[in-house]
């Protein structure tokens, strides 16, 4: 396949590429005579053949000029070729060890890598995204999107009154929406990254690439552990430019809470009764600590959201047995460029943590705004009080 979409290759070599689960490609990494290594993906499926086209899409349109805004490699495509009904892609192969949240404990300086490159992802100018012909979402857009997730758990009947009268408060709290968009990568997990030693080599997974609310690329540090969440966000708030909107961590909150909600749309969607008792559980487990007020305020319209680590701590319960193996986004690097079951049945991306001092300890702490360790950079266009955020 990879030799009749790149003409001439002089492949001395081949491995398979595989975490030995049900995925959604098949792959497998060439080595050419010259040392260069490629790796050629086929979809198994309709979803993965959407998703790649998707992701190509986004390749193309992160240019060369954008790409040395990066501090990072982003695969490179190389070639195609027609595969009965779908096609084989080939990209560059990016070489690195997939992280996860346990990595950056004892790491601050890999904690700090990918702080600095999710900010400047974020802080990238949003042009090539309208010229690409990518999504642009406004904060409205935003705020829509989530109402309507909130809407289609409702209306299976199995969401709380107490939760869906919360969500229902933060998305008529205009204040949590004022936020000027920026440039996301739109499905950041930990496994996004790839490492070489102490810092950030590359990010894989771009088909949700588009402008939208940034808070949507921040949601899996929040399973960080120790200290390693606040440095991360610490690195990207230092390095992010324009700052960041005051109520950016409640937002965050509140996505990591509707991941709960889109995990029972998946059991819905899936017909999984197992997925749907699992997700109705937590669900439950979420009132209680509403409840048991074990939360933060999420804005200050409305009272307090579950804390992110017990959402985490939730989510982690999850069972994925019942459900086809699937993986994160090892992306180019594994046989299933999966997309994962919260993120296939939902119109939204993920949630961040949020457990850090607000801003205005920060600037008591150092003199300076937003610029003390764990703190939170903001504008001062939101006529606001301080965030209350859950402490470590």
């Amino acid at each position: 396949m990879a030799t009749s979409a790149v003409p001439e290759l002089d492949v001395v070599a081949t491995r398979t590429h595989s975490r030995q689960v049900a995925g959604d490609f098949d792959a497998a990494v060439l080595s050419l005579r010259d040392g260069i290594e490629l790796i050629v993906r086929v979809p198994r499926n309709q979803a993965a053949e959407t998703e790649q086209s998707a992701d190509l899409l986004a390749l193309r349109a992160l240019s060369t000029g954008v790409r040395s805004r990066l501090p990072f490699h982003i695969a490179d495509f190389v070639g195609q070729a027609p595969v009965g009904p779908t096609r084989a892609i080939v990209y560059g192969y990016l070489d690195g060890l997939p992280a996860d949240t346990s990595m950056l404990e004892y790491n601050p300086d890999l904690a700090h890598s990918i702080g600095r490159s999710i900010a400047a992802v974020h802080s990238l100018p949003t042009a090539f995204i309208g010229d690409a012909g990518l999504p642009q979402q406004t904060a409205e857009d935003s705020r829509a999107a989530t109402a309507a997730l909130i809407a289609r758990a409702a209306e299976t009947g199995k969401l709380p009154a107490a939760l869906l009268q919360r969500w229902e408060q933060a998305t008529d709290d205009a204040a949590l929406w004022q936020f000027a968009p920026s440039v996301i990568n739109g499905k950041l997990t930990a496994d996004s990254f790839l490492v070489d030693g102490y810092a950030v080599s590359a990010v894989l997974g771009w088909s949700e690439l588009c402008v939208g609310d940034a808070a949507r690329d921040l949601h899996w540090v929040l399973a960080a552990p120790g200290d390693a969440g606040e440095t991360t966000l610490a690195a990207y708030t230092a390095a992010r430019s324009g700052g960041i909107d005051r109520l950016l961590t409640q937002r965050a909150l509140l996505y990591a809470e509707l991941e709960l909600a889109r995990w029972l749309l998946h059991g819905v969607a899936t017909r999984s009764e197992a997925i749907v008792e699992d997700a109705v559980q937590m669900l439950d487990a979420l009132v209680e600590s509403v409840h048991s007020q074990r939360m933060n305020p999420l804005t200050q319209a409305v009272g307090p959201v579950l804390a992110v680590d017990d959402v985490e701590e939730l989510l982690a319960q999850t069972p994925r047995s019942s459900a086809t193996p699937q993986e994160g986004h090892g992306a180019l690097h594994t046989d299933s460029y999966d997309v994962s079951a919260f993120e296939s049945e939902s119109e939204l991306g993920t949630a961040f943590d949020s457990g850090f001092d607000s801003a205005d300890e920060a600037e008591q702490a150092t003199g300076e705004p937003g610029t003390g360790t764990g703190s939170v950079a903001v504008s001062d266009d939101l006529d606001t009080g301080p965030i209350e955020l859950p402490g470590r």
